[in-house]
């Protein structure tokens, strides 16, 4: 068995970024150069480490999170290679709730992008603290200081140079660390044939001193700034140490009052001694981020959860594998506590005892058997049977629930049928497994129309899952063109009354409900509030009420679409001693909503994303125009030299097929990114298309 690592020594991190920044090379090179890996590979020739998948090689972009293990000066750091595509967003989600510090890649000519800001939301809601590593410093356009500028703006962060760069673009060799002093400077070949090239450490070249003072007191105003004791010290005159520097930066790192930046280029290999350096210096360990909090699972009381071995066992599922040698894979956090292969454990959120069967190291897809798991670390679990997403492990001692992480809803559908009889049942097993691994991936039996309804988060997500289908379980199916998921709901308060009468031989059926509904505002979902008194409906058919009443808000009166933000009050009614039943009054409450449906004046929602184009400034009047064909309102045009970034709103139905148009459009010279925002009322005319095709 491997030697034990102290709790302190242990970090997990993950590389958080936009699609294309350069995560999975920087990722691989940190595994070549603490000797995880002996070769490394490329994202372009499909030969990483961490990018496994077939679908992800061949289209050379990560779309699930790999986690892997590895070791730097004596720490042992838990990586997690997350994707940078907005559809495979729940990817990033569930590995930021489990993750105590994420490196943000930037690419240093494009700097900021969409999905960097949207990342860095979602590691805002989970107080992940950050640092910043500026990548790609060697190509043409780069540029450090526009690149921390444009966090500053766009992500609204308070970012902090430890690093500067020696040279930009073709001229960039190396970086100089302002904390330390010292320079890093590398060979033109940076990793290639003969290994790493880093051709010397030494003091800071002459030619960079002036920038370097520049640089290293700006840095050391702003560390200072955080730490009363030092600021002090400072305003007296002292010369500030390296180790107080470093003491105070990691403390303000991880308060996330600071995000250091250090900078590099990956893909020569050049930075990464530094970078983990950085990692190991400035992000948290799991003793140094709060404890985790919880609700007991018997008070329902909130209790927290130290990172201790001696605590009780807790832990949080975060991503579930269906690995083809090993089975069933459920990726736990281990929050508290410790646990060896083969133990029982309880699963709360299911009230369900299971067992540990082989606890696993992942390296992406390679494993290794671990006899126990102690706080602090992330594992794999072959044997828990009903564990998912998202449900906490624990032992009956002291058990607590943990929060999961959330997700998105899905807003592309598909329906798809397999191509013969014996495909049935061979589809049904897949679609199963494929959703038990991705949250945002939903399945729908359309009983009326007899269709299978398939839904995610884009055209991609949804692509490579109907290739996963046909690679992985051998599944042929037909695919029809995706659908946008729009959403109907009401624009006027009513109250509306249901009454289901039935006289029969013997006992009748009757329920009797008056129902107030009002809309609400967007995002808060469906509201059911009871509001009798004096029992005119005794307690116990409350619920077959409610029931009825979400049922029929499944199918909006105009085309059938599920109805959302709408408050539903259940204010007076009446029932029978004899005849009343749940199944009565859950019909009664499905009536009332379909009789009041269209007096609540429905209108029709689609989906609207933030789209980013970027383009040479030659094709901008081109681009401009196909984007009010499509109803989309500019919000702002930026220029950098000849290159111009356009940021619209726009319905989802007006971008399938945008890929194309665009390519053709720019001559193949321009890029978009997009990401759901909201709901949004369909205009009119557009609303009575949509009706009639349904």
């Amino acid at each position: 068995m491997e030697t034990a690592v102290p709790t302190s020594k242990i970090r997990n991190i993950g590389f958080i970024a936009h699609i294309d920044a350069g995560k999975t090379t920087v990722t691989e090179r940190v595994l070549y150069l603490t000797g995880r890996i002996r070769k490394v590979g490329g994202v372009d020739e499909g030969t990483t480490a961490m990018d496994w998948m077939p679908q992800e090689r061949e289209r050379g972009i990560t779309i699930t999170a790999a986690a892997t293990t590895t070791y730097w000066n004596d720490h042992r750091v838990n990586i997690i290679d997350t994707p940078g595509h907005v559809d495979f967003t729940a990817e990033v989600e569930r590995s930021l709730r489990v993750l105590d510090g994420g490196i943000v890649v930037l690419d240093a000519v494009a700097g900021v992008q969409p999905q960097s800001e949207t990342v860095w939301r979602q590691a805002d809601t989970y107080k992940v603290p950050r640092i910043a590593f500026v990548n790609k410093m060697d190509r043409v356009g780069a540029s450090y200081e526009r690149t921390i500028d444009s966090m500053r703006r766009r992500l609204q962060a308070n970012p902090v140079a430890i690093q500067l760069p020696m040279g930009e673009e073709d001229q960039f060799q190396g970086v100089i660390d302002l904390i330390g002093g010292r320079s890093f400077q590398y060979g033109k070949e940076g990793i290639g044939k003969h290994g790493l090239d880093l051709s010397e450490i030494g003091p800071v070249p002459e030619d960079y001193r002036q920038q370097y003072e520049q640089y290293r007191q700006s840095m050391i105003e702003k560390i200072v700034e955080t730490d009363e004791g030092l600021l002090i010290r400072y305003l007296e005159g002292e010369e500030i140490g390296e180790e107080d520097l470093k003491q105070a930066l990691r403390h303000a790192t991880v308060q996330q009052n600071l995000v250091p930046v250090l900078c590099g280029t990956a893909l020569r290999g050049m930075g990464i001694q530094p970078l983990l350096d950085g990692i190991v210096s400035f992000l948290p360990s799991p003793e140094d981020v709060p404890p985790v909090e919880a609700v007991d699972a018997k008070t329902e009381e909130p209790v927290e959860r130290f990172p201790d071995a001696r605590e009780p066992f807790s832990a949080l599922a975060f991503k579930v594998v269906t690995d083809p040698y090993v089975g069933r894979l459920v990726f736990l956090r281990v929050y508290s506590g410790e646990v060896k292969a083969g133990a029982g454990v309880l699963n709360v959120t299911k009230s369900k005892r299971e067992r540990m069967g082989r606890l696993l190291r992942m390296h992406a897809n390679h494993r290794e058997e671990l006899e126990e798991v102690t706080a602090g670390q992330i594992c794999a679990a072959v044997g828990l049977k009903d564990t998912f997403t998202g449900d906490t492990i624990c032992t009956d001692f002291k058990p607590v629930i943990l929060e999961p992480p959330t997700f998105p809803q899905p807003v592309v559908s598909i329906a798809i049928e397999p191509d013969t009889r014996a495909d049935q049942d061979k589809l049904s097993d897949a679609l199963h497994k494929l959703s038990d691994e991705d949250p945002t991936f939903q399945v729908i039996f359309n009983e009326e129309t007899g269709q299978t309804v398939i839904s995610g988060m884009g055209e991609l997500h949804l692509e490579v899952l109907v290739d996963r289908m046909r690679r992985e379980f051998k599944v042929e199916a037909r695919v029809g063109a995706p659908r946008v998921s729009y959403r109907e709901t009401f624009t006027q308060a009513i109250r509306t009354e249901g009454r289901f009468v039935r006289q029969t031989g013997g006992h009748g059926q009757f329920g009797h409900v008056w129902l107030e509904m009002e809309p609400l505002e967007r995002g808060e979902g469906i509201v059911f509030e009871n509001g009798i008194t004096g029992g005119v409906i005794p307690r116990e058919y409350i619920p077959a009420v409610e029931a009825g009443v979400k049922q029929a808000l499944q199918n909006g009166p105009l085309g059938g679409y599920p109805l959302v933000d709408v408050k539903v009050r259940l204010v007076d009614g009446s029932y029978h001693t004899v005849d009343s039943s749940e199944m009565a009054f859950r019909s009664a409450g499905m009536l009332a909503i379909r009789q009041g449906a269209n007096r609540a004046k429905p209108v029709l929602l689609e989906p609207m994303v933030e789209m980013e184009i970027v383009t040479p400034g030659e094709f901008l009047g081109e681009i401009i125009g196909d984007l009010g064909t499509r109803r989309a309102q500019i919000r702002n045009i930026e220029g950098e030299n000849d290159i111009q970034a356009v940021r619209a709103m726009i319905p989802l139905g007006e971008t399938f097929a945008y890929t194309t148009a665009l390519r053709s459009l720019s001559s193949g010279r321009a890029s978009y990114s997009m990401e759901f925002k909201y709901y949004e009322p369909v205009p009119e005319h557009v609303a009575q298309q949509l009706i009639r095709r349904v």
